[in-house]
Formats: structure tokens, C-alpha cells, sequence
């Protein structure tokens, strides 16, 4: 049997990616995808070195250190030396990245309204149980390699 699920997920992920910045733009918000994913991360936990981004985000650390270089010469976050370790560089949000919170998570529920749109509750709820026990034997699979 052919199976064509992540040539879907990798076209969904696609549009999702071009809608989601546009509806950023229209509000007004100037961050790029990848910007967001780690302005989400810090959101929920402020103060993280580039490896705890990273491993939060599913991204390689160097791509990390290069959105974080694009985020910090836009003053949405700065670098602090961490006082316990001073090899280690602590991502901190700016006031600025904070006051976009509200707008950014508006933004992403009109995403959601979009991505669920048709779905009952129960097949949302399914779905995602999927996309988890797809996402959770992918990680156990990396961190296997390593």
C-alpha cells in the first residue's frame, strides 16, 4: 500500500508556513516563522541557553544561533552571559517581544480556526493523538542516532 502522509504533512507545513506569515504581517507583527517558534518557546519559558532552544524547537543549534542573530539586531531579544556559568550565553525576550504576545497568539488561533476548519472536536482530538505518536517515534528515533 502506498501512503502518501508525509508528502501531505510536508505540503501542509508548506501553506501553513506562507498563510501563518501573511495573517503575522496583516497584524502587523514582522517575524518570520522561525521567529515565532522560539518567541513561542521563550513565551512559556523566558531565560534559555541556545541548546535549550534548540532541543524545545526540533532545530539544529546553528539555525538557532542565526534566527536568534536576526531576533536580537531587531531588538526582539538580547544575549546575557549567565552569571552561575559565564560560558554560557542566556536568550532573554525584550519588552518589545513581550508586547507582541497578545497580537501573535490572536494571530495563531485564527491559524488553528483555519487548520480545524470542518473538523469535529472528537477528530481534532484524534488527529492530534496521530500527529503526537508520529512526532514521539520520530524523537525516539533521533535521539537513538545520536
Amino acid at each position: 500500500m502506498e501512503t502518501k502522509g508525509g508528502f501531505y504533512i510536508t505540503q501542509i507545513k508548506q501553506l501553513q508556513d506562507r498563510i501563518f506569515e501573511r495573517l503575522l504581517l496583516e497584524n502587523g507583527i514582522e517575524i518570520s516563522g522561525g521567529q515565532g517558534r522560539i518567541l513561542y518557546i521563550l513565551w512559556k519559558t523566558d531565560n534559555l541557553t541556545i541548546s535549550e532552544i534548540s532541543e524545545k524547537a526540533s532545530l539544529a543549534k546553528n539555525t538557532v544561533s542565526i534566527v536568534i542573530n536576526g531576533m536580537v539586531n531587531k531588538g526582539i531579544v538580547e544575549r546575557n552571559v549567565n552569571h552561575k556559568n559565564r560560558r554560557q550565553t542566556i536568550i532573554s525576550l525584550t519588552a518589545y517581544a513581550k508586547s507582541l504576545q497578545a497580537k501573535y497568539e490572536a494571530v495563531s488561533r485564527q491559524m488553528n480556526e483555519l487548520f480545524y476548519d470542518g473538523f469535529s472536536e472528537k477528530e481534532q482530538r484524534q488527529f492530534e493523538q496521530y500527529l503526537a505518536r508520529i512526532l514521539e517515534t520520530l524523537t525516539e528515533k533521533m535521539h537513538m542516532r545520536k
